[in-house]
């Protein structure tokens, strides 16, 4: 990347776009996922089955009602989790051939960093909702996990914990995708430090504020159903989304 780039100022690193565009990036990003199946949806199902080790665990360590924020976390975490796909489509871009262990060592120490920031951001987010559970179910017995769901609906804790907790988790995960939007992939393209790959990608959210709602929209929409069938819709939707982010950099970003 030339050095004038580099230097330029942020307002001319960002592209505009049609407000309708991340529609494109989703054909963009199913492309680039059925013309590298194997890899992909190899790792939507490793995603999958995270989740439901990760479900298992709470559930053998008493404490069901982790699952919900946990799970959630994957709108946190899901943008490194899809830094092996963004190196996939950077390769087909550029017309080579890619394996499973090339796309792998995109993790670098740069996105080493971006990993700790959103672990950070995670763990807080579990912390927060287990005070918020406490707060409003505290001293009631845990019933099993097939009983929970039920036992929460009848409780009328259930309204305003529900009111509260997705309005933070909104805040949060409103936050996250502005960090997150353009920055991973950009980490994965050029050598730039994770602070400004940050700085850039919420200037592209800010600069494409109708653009990049309908785009966070998508994504919620999308995880939110893959998570449904208990995890098993992560491994289309997480190769799907992570690729169509790597065309969403390519779109957002000037060279």
């Amino acid at each position: 990347m030339p050095i004038e780039a580099l230097n330029a100022p942020l307002r001319n690193r960002v592209r505009r776009v049609a407000s309708d565009r991340p529609w494109v990036w989703i054909t963009l990003g199913w492309r680039d996922m059925m013309a590298h199946r194997a890899i992909s949806l190899s790792l939507g199902g490793t995603l999958a089955l995270f989740g439901w080790l990760l479900s298992l665990l709470l559930f053998e360590a008493g404490a069901p009602w982790a699952i919900l924020p946990a799970t959630a976390g994957f709108f946190i975490l899901a943008p490194l989790l899809a830094t092996p796909l963004y190196e996939v489509s950077r390769r087909a871009e550029l017309g080579q051939t890619v394996t499973l262990h090339q796309a792998m060592q995109a993790f670098r120490p740069q996105i080493a960093m971006m990993g700790v920031l959103l672990l950070i951001i995670h763990l807080f987010w579990v912390r927060v909702a287990g005070l918020l559970f406490a707060l409003f179910f505290g001293g009631v017995a845990l019933p099993s996990l097939a009983q929970l769901p039920m036992a929460m609906l009848q409780s009328e804790a259930l309204l305003p914990f529900l009111v509260t907790g997705t309005g933070f988790g909104c805040l949060l995960a409103a936050g996250t995708f502005a960090l997150t939007a353009v920055s991973l992939p950009m980490l994965v393209d050029r050598d730039i430090t994770w602070l400004e790959a940050v700085t850039i990608s919420v200037q592209a959210v800010m600069e494409n504020s109708r653009a990049m709602a309908l785009w966070a929209g998508l994504i919620v929409l999308f995880t939110g159903l893959a998570l449904v069938p208990f995890f098993l819709g992560l491994v289309v939707a997480m190769p799907l989304i992570g690729h169509a982010t790597w065309h969403a950099y390519r779109d957002l970003v000037i060279r």
